[in-house]
């Protein structure tokens, strides 16, 4: 056998008690290693204790020479090496860091990467193809040697070669191994500690390459977790298994996808007893994401704590469920979904409510946890090319096996691309056809579950509950009117709204032409002129559906006692106790709710009809060809302006009725240069004829007020004794 692995002419019997023997001597070889850091780290204590320093200082004769010489067993090549000096301050610290600095190895830092060597020499029996792959050769052999330059120059070149997704499948097998290699012989010293643990076979507490903390890392991911039952699809609903199988549930966490669901399911066993099984998906792929637990800092956190918004976030969804204390219960789940029902399986407190029987998991990094009940059986499925489960430190030439009692297969499939070969179809096909035997082997230990399926539902996870849509201003008390299109519930709330006001200086004797024949009804004057408004709205998410709205109306006073420039006066007043308001002469809408809303709840003389806007941008266009109107053109810059709460007036029979609008976004206010109104010749009444009269059909606006978004809601009209 060369020290490479290679080994020729061989039994497959052979081989493995090969890789057996080589995994055995890596373990006493580490374990060499500890114990000669271990002296090191007692050499360094003794070498700045105080008593020492103190001795050095009265004898210099005696005390100096056993300084001398502990430093020198610290830092000659022939000792315990340059960078052996562990001291945690002081200038311990700086000697140590120098060591490491100038590349000054430890020797246990050396015996520990030749254990990392063995380790290697063991996967290379299962993958011949890093001693047929040149570049592979050339990166084992440049990061074993030390050679920082030559390894990133190895590592560019397979990128280049294979590309970067397949280079680093590729790698996955002996990742653990690099990864501690680079760490241990690198100048950094932050990432030591991880180094040894990947060596070590222990727990993982920082990142293997720069050696930032785990906790660090995991804090980015807060919320206090949220689940909120929701309806699968008719399509979803028709492929959901509806028997228990290893297979059908990884099917069901494939039909979920990684949007941030999850789904719990009852099934009934072949001794009648009904039981629950738990299914999660893996990280969805992309940036961070605010609104879901299953993204990359979710998982990084749920790798290193049992406590997340994603294990909250279920527990809040089992508890809405429904399942009784003390029941059977299976969790199945794939990539982080599979650290995350770990997580639950870790916890006592759930293992006390809940019998944890199965916990199985496919492609997840989870050798670093362990379930609070002894009896729960574990299936952990990983790909050797799949980089995900090596995260946690855990590799395929590990020389530890930290659950002798688990049921594992580490296999090595013909898939090797990332992030193919971690996609959970990959698996269940692999399941299926690669190693049949698995599937098998874990369906017989879910016996219990291999029934029908009597109840199915799924959960979206979120990272913190939200507010109910537009809270807090929209939640506001309501009650129903009945109307001939049915019940409507009052006040009216607008989600997701534009405006466009059009404000036009017209001849005051016109616009009191067109209002009702009361005297109480009087156009507001702003000098000798008063002021009509055309209102463009595209109401895009409302209570009574989407529709596009286009008002006239003219500014009126006080109904009782109007003052002079009591319109200006107003304005200082909350809506509710303003006099004036806005009366509405004629209104065109595009939807049947909305017209009868208008005309039964607002007295408002409302005619449906079709209509284009779009009122999102500075360019403000609207179309409303069986009205004959058009308006067009691009507002200039404008000027913020206060909350625009206003007063609409309408008539029903001899009455008056008041409504009150309450909005809320970002009111801005322009010149009237840019936008055009166009009427065609043969307009509809009575709009047409109402614009034509107070000579807007060809005024420009004197200003106009813009809101590309906000919010509003309109209350049931107040009928007034006038």
């Amino acid at each position: 056998m060369g020290a490479d692995g290679h080994i020729r002419g061989r039994t497959a019997q052979d081989e493995q008690d090969a890789k057996e023997l080589l995994r055995r001597c890596a373990r006493d070889v580490v374990d060499v290693a500890e114990a000669i850091r271990e002296v090191s780290a007692r050499t360094s204590t003794a070498l700045f204790a105080p008593t020492l320093t103190t001795s050095a200082r009265r004898r210099p004769r005696t005390g100096l020479v056993a300084q001398w010489a502990l430093l020198r067993a610290l830092t000659n090549k022939e000792g315990l090496g340059g960078s052996a000096i562990t001291a945690a301050k002081g200038m311990g610290r700086v000697l140590g860091a120098a060591g490491e600095v100038l590349g000054r190895e430890s020797l246990a830092a050396l015996v520990a990467v030749t254990s990392l060597r063995l380790r290697i020499a063991a996967v290379l029996f299962d993958h011949p193809e890093f001693e047929r792959d040149p570049g592979m050769r050339r990166l084992l052999d440049a990061v074993t040697a030390d050679r920082d330059l030559e390894a990133v120059r190895a590592l560019r070149a397979l990128f280049r070669d294979q590309g970067a997704q397949r280079a680093l499948s590729g790698l996955a097998p002996l990742m653990a191994e690099l990864l501690a290699i680079r760490a241990l012989l690198d100048e950094d010293p932050k990432n030591d500690e991880t180094g040894w643990a990947l060596a070590a076979g222990r727990e993982l507490s920082a990142d293997p390459l720069h050696g930032i903390s785990a906790s660090h890392l995991a804090g980015m991911d807060q919320g206090e977790g949220a689940a909120e039952a929701v309806d699968l699809t008719d399509q979803e609903r028709q492929t959901i298994a509806t028997e228990g199988s290893l297979l059908g549930f990884l099917r069901n966490i494939e039909v979920l996808s990684t949007d941030g669901r999850i789904l719990v399911q009852n099934v009934r066993g072949p001794d009648g007893v009904v039981r629950y099984v738990v299914q999660a998906p893996g990280m969805a792929p992309g940036r961070p994401r605010n609104d879901s637990p299953q993204d990359f800092v979710g998982a990084w956190r749920n790798l290193f704590m049992t406590d997340s918004p994603y294990t909250r976030s279920i527990l809040l969804a089992l508890a809405d469920y429904g399942i009784p204390r003390g029941a059977e219960l299976a969790l199945i789940g794939h990539s982080e979904g599979g650290i995350a029902v770990m997580n639950l399986a870790q916890n006592e407190d759930f293992c006390r409510a809940y019998r944890v029987t199965h916990v199985i998991v496919v492609g997840s990094p989870v050798d670093n946890k362990k379930p609070a009940d002894p009896r729960t059986w574990v299936a952990s499925i990983t790909n050797q090319h799949d980089i995900v489960p090596v995260l946690d430190g855990r590799g395929a030439g590990s020389a530890f096996n930290p659950h002798p009692n688990w049921y594992e297969v580490d296999y090595t499939g013909p898939t090797h691309e990332f992030p193919l070969c971690h996609m959970i179809r990959e698996y269940i096909e692999h399941l299926r056809t690669v190693i049949p035997e698995a599937r098998e082997d874990v369906d017989k230990a879910l016996t219990a579950y291999r029934g029908p399926v009597v109840r199915t539902r799924a959960y979206q996870l979120k990272d913190r509950a939200h507010p109910p849509e537009g809270y807090p201003f929209l939640t506001v008390p309501t009650t129903s009117l009945a109307t001939t299109t049915g019940p409507v519930d009052v006040p009216v709330r607008y989600y997701d709204s534009s405006a466009a006001h059009l404000c036009f200086a017209v001849d005051a004797a016109a616009a009191r032409s067109l209002l009702p024949d009361v005297t109480w009804l009087v156009p507001s004057r702003l000098g000798r002129r008063a002021l009509a408004v055309l209102s463009l709205y595209e109401h895009r998410c409302s209570t009574i559906g989407p529709y596009a709205e286009i008002a006239l109306s003219v500014l009126v006073d006080d109904l009782w006692r109007p003052r002079p420039f009591d319109v200006a006066t107003d304005l200082l007043r909350r809506v509710d106790l303003r006099r004036t308001g806005r009366y509405v002469l004629s209104l065109a809408v595009s939807s049947e709710e909305s017209r009868v809303v208008a005309q039964e709840v607002w007295g408002q003389p409302a005619v449906r009809t079709a209509a284009e806007v779009d009122l999102m941008n500075r360019a403000v266009g609207v179309t409303a060809p069986e009205l004959g109107l058009t308006v067009e053109g691009r507002l200039g810059p404008g000027l913020r302006c206060p909350e625009a709460d206003w007063v609409l007036y309408g008539r029903r029979g001899d009455s008056t009725v008041r409504t009150l609008v309450r909005a809320h976004g970002r009111l801005r206010l322009h010149t009237g240069t840019g936008v055009r109104l166009q009427l065609d010749t043969a307009a509809a009444e009575p709009m047409a004829g109402q614009l034509r009269r107070l000579g807007i059909d060809t005024a420009r606006p004197l200003f106009v007020l813009s809101c590309p978004q906000f919010m509003l809601h309109r209350s049931a009209g107040a009928v007034l004794p006038r």
